[in-house]
């Protein structure tokens, strides 16, 4: 293919906004664009968003970063799709219209029936088809909440009259006009319902969480050209080409291509993934065993722990309680002491994630004097982003058997330095920074560029990456047994602070 005039869109649509970032052949960025949309929290600890405004905002940042480069739908040789993953979406198969908002990753609304899940025994079952363990995350108790409580709905299933859809699923059916519903295995793997050893919907998943098969999307790999785009968002038809759920597509865009390399992103929450290779591995440490990527016929695996509260706890300093104005301010804020001040914040706004799994945590921020600051909160803060990734990747690190020398990092709050020296101190282990930081948006456009023949193969992409910057531990080995103490003291405190 001559690649000269053009280029890979990549739509990334995330937790708190839709974006679109046109790829040229060197996988540098041409152009971007991105739109906010609305976060409604209906009652505490739930949290959805309007699936139509999901759409529009991605819509138009689509035709907002194309145009912005002087492109049109002729210069674009595919689109590839990372998204939110776990946000689960039910519409009317015939109108296109959502029966309910749709219920964010984050959600906690259905806990309850996560334990009599447990109570019932279903944990070990479950955990081994599907890697992943019984929590209110994932896809499977959302729909069952939405069948159980949306008046009409678990009978017009039952019928055939409804979609069930991740986001990805969702956008790819919004760009036919509802002629495809599709996912890819790595968003099917996310919903509790799909076994990664067959790679098939599992019946009995079905039967547990009462959902019918025939609202569930076609699954297919996550390179290959699944249709055209049928909007008049383009005058062109635009073939989509790749999906991957928002870490997978990460991992894939860090070119963590060989087994035991891991990425660790920091956005909303933390998520960090490590290349298992060609067979699942369970996890002793209450880590998630997932599916990496699947291209042609070959599957990778990989294993992923997930902080629920990252640079969202940066966003409710900023936000909740006007600590800061802007998110860059905490760095600068943080340098302004030499250390916590004894202050410890355990973000469990919405519980607690790997691996601890504790859906009944709540925040906690303890040690304050007197003398404490802003400063030391803010400080207290960030590192608070770096202990809970020292959980899940010592977690990780037992599971495979070997230490990470090397962790690639992405997502936002990366360009906070004082974070990341941080996290390398804290682990022990080199942080490196990539230039390209939107590392799950060039995940996708790599998975739908190598399925159009847009690059050639996994050599002529890690030709692409570079190294920003490197952090290399050098705190003294007692500071930090000290801090860790402290740390897994504060998380003691914070845990089953709900009642069941």
């Amino acid at each position: 293919m001559g690649n000269t005039n053009k280029y890979i869109l990549a739509l990334d649509q995330g937790t708190t906004s839709s974006r679109a970032i046109v790829f040229d052949h060197h996988g540098q960025i041409v152009t971007s664009a991105q739109k906010p949309f609305e976060q409604l929290f209906p009652k505490p600890g739930w949290v959805e968003h309007d699936p139509n405004e999901i759409w529009s905002t991605q819509a138009g940042v689509a035709a907002e970063a194309v145009a912005k480069a002087g492109l049109n739908g002729q210069n674009i040789a595919a689109i590839g799709i990372t998204n939110q993953r776990e946000t689960t979406i039910v519409w009317d198969r015939i109108t296109g219209q959502p029966v309910y908002n749709a219920i964010v990753w984050q959600d906690r609304r259905t806990s309850k029936f996560c334990d009599d899940l447990n109570e019932k025994g279903y944990a070990e079952a479950i955990r081994k088809k599907t890697g992943l363990v019984i929590d209110a995350y994932f896809s499977a108790t959302k729909i069952n909440w939405i069948l159980e409580n949306i008046p009409g709905t678990r009978q017009r299933a039952e019928k055939g009259e409804l979609c069930f859809g991740t986001v990805d699923s969702w956008l790819t059916w919004k760009f036919t006009q509802g002629k495809i519903h599709i996912t890819d295995v790595t968003n099917a793997s996310r919903t509790m319902l799909f076994n990664i050893h067959t790679l098939q919907w599992d019946p009995e998943l079905l039967k547990i969480f009462d959902i019918p098969l025939g609202m569930l999307p076609e699954v297919k790999s996550c390179s290959e050209i699944y249709c055209e785009t049928a909007t008049t968002l383009f005058a062109t038809k635009i073939p989509i080409a790749g999906i991957a759920g928002d870490q997978q597509a990460a991992l894939f865009g860090q070119l963590c291509t060989n087994e035991g390399m891991a990425k660790n992103t920091y956005g909303t929450g933390c998520f960090m993934v490590m290349n298992t290779g060609s067979k699942p591995v369970e996890s002793k440490n209450n880590l998630l065993t997932t599916i990496g990527w699947k291209i042609g016929n070959n599957t990778t695996y990989a294993l992923e722990g997930s902080v629920f509260v990252a640079g969202a706890a940066i966003q409710w300093l900023r936000d909740g309680i006007n600590m800061i104005s802007h998110s860059s301010e905490s760095e600068t804020l943080a340098n302004q002491v030499t250390d916590n001040g004894g202050v410890y914040f355990v973000p469990a706004l919405t519980g607690l994630g790997a691996p601890y799994w504790d859906q009944y945590a709540r925040g906690t921020i303890v040690g304050i004097t007197r003398g404490t600051t802003s400063a030391h909160i803010t400080r207290a803060a960030l590192e608070s982003i770096a202990f809970q990734s020292y959980d899940v990747l010592k977690s990780m690190e037992s599971d495979a058997g070997k230490p990470t020398l090397e962790l690639r990092v992405d997502g936002g709050a990366v360009a906070n330095n004082f974070l990341m020296q941080f996290q390398a101190d804290i682990c022990g282990s080199k942080v490196v920074r990539p230039q390209i930081l939107e590392t799950t948006a060039l995940g996708a456009a790599y998975l739908a560029g190598l399925a159009v023949g847009f690059w050639d193969g996994l050599d002529d992409l890690k030709n692409h990456w570079a190294v920003d910057k490197t952090f290399s531990p050098g705190m003294e080995k007692s500071v930090i047994a000290d801090y860790l103490k402290q740390w897994h003291k504060a998380v003691d405190r914070s845990r089953n602070w709900i009642e069941k």
